[in-house]
């Protein structure tokens, strides 16, 4: 799971009773340079009003998780606590697993008691301030659990088991998500798969999604994101260059303005400028990009 047994929290406490798992710890850190090894050269990225110059704006609002899964670091995600979704999840893609598994939904305590480790109060209430609940997406008929690390790109099946955290998850339009969105991460996940290799020619490349928030709630508790985005940066050992692009679309039901754009890292993703990552693509890069995802099934 994601924390020590002490802390942790299922969807309920009789869950926890039934279930036998490995202890684990997920950590609440300060710094990013505290959760190494999924950022490319550990650089950390632009978002407005959110994160500038490597730093924090606000740090009562907004959390950096180490999410980690029997004792092993699998992911970094910045999660604010006023909307209750991530900001974005950072992840570095080596290779996909596509062993379907059992998975639950687990939850962050340290969100809620980050200085006392052993309160199960909140486990038991299941009275989290600072996040969603899993009962927040029970019986929703028009949003799914949209996972920013998707557990298709997942490496392992303990990897797998690490996405399945709602602090990993954002209200996401059930047709955007199960349409639009779905055909992006076929397309990047062949990206990834077919033509990010390291010079040891082993799959390998840095992605960073995320999701801007919009007006509406999700039961009155949970920001619905406006726009969700993907970008990705990688070296290409067979063309001996850097590759990179980014991917993003309206979080909306099925409509006209819910197709995937895509565009180069430096181009605004709906309405903001992100800067993801210092990838040192070179002026071939854009035409490789277009080479690469004739070969995939990309949008246009």
């Amino acid at each position: 799971m994601m924390t020590s047994l002490k802390t942790w929290c299922l969807l309920s406490l009789s869950v926890v009773l039934l279930l036998s798992i490995t202890p684990t710890v997920t950590k609440v850190v300060q710094l990013m340079s505290d959760c190494k090894g999924f950022l490319l050269d550990e650089r950390i990225p632009e978002i407005p009003g959110i994160l500038v110059d490597g730093k924090i704006q606000d740090q009562n609002r907004y959390k950096i998780i180490c999410q980690t899964f029997n004792d092993k670091k699998r992911f970094v995600t910045l999660y604010d606590i006023t909307n209750m979704i991530p900001v974005f999840s950072a992840y570095k893609y080596k290779g996909e697993n596509k062993k379907k598994i059992k998975h639950s939904w687990m939850m962050e305590p340290q969100l809620e008691e980050p200085e006392d480790d052993e309160n199960m109060q909140d486990c038991i209430s299941d009275n989290y301030n600072y996040q969603a609940k899993n009962r927040d997406y029970e019986n929703e008929a028009d949003y799914d659990r949209g996972h920013l690390f998707p557990r298709s790109f997942a490496y392992s099946e303990e990897d797998k088991h690490s996405t399945f955290t709602l602090t990993n998850i954002v209200p996401q339009a059930k047709n955007f998500n199960q349409v639009s969105w779905v055909k992006m991460e076929k397309c990047l996940g062949c990206i990834l798969l077919r033509f990010c290799k390291n010079s040891n020619n082993l799959p390998e490349g840095y992605v960073v999604t995320g999701a801007q928030p919009g007006t509406g709630k999700l039961k009155e508790r949970v920001n619905i994101p406006s726009v969700l985005w993907s970008a990705f940066c990688c070296y290409n050992n067979g063309r001996n260059r850097w590759i990179a692009n980014s991917f993003w679309g309206n979080n909306v039901q099925a409509s006209p303005d819910n197709d995937i754009h895509t565009s180069p890292l430096q181009d605004p993703i709906g309405n903001q400028k992100y800067e993801f990552f210092q990838c040192p693509v070179d002026k071939t890069a854009d035409q490789t990009i277009r080479q690469i995802t004739h070969n995939c099934p990309c949008p246009p």
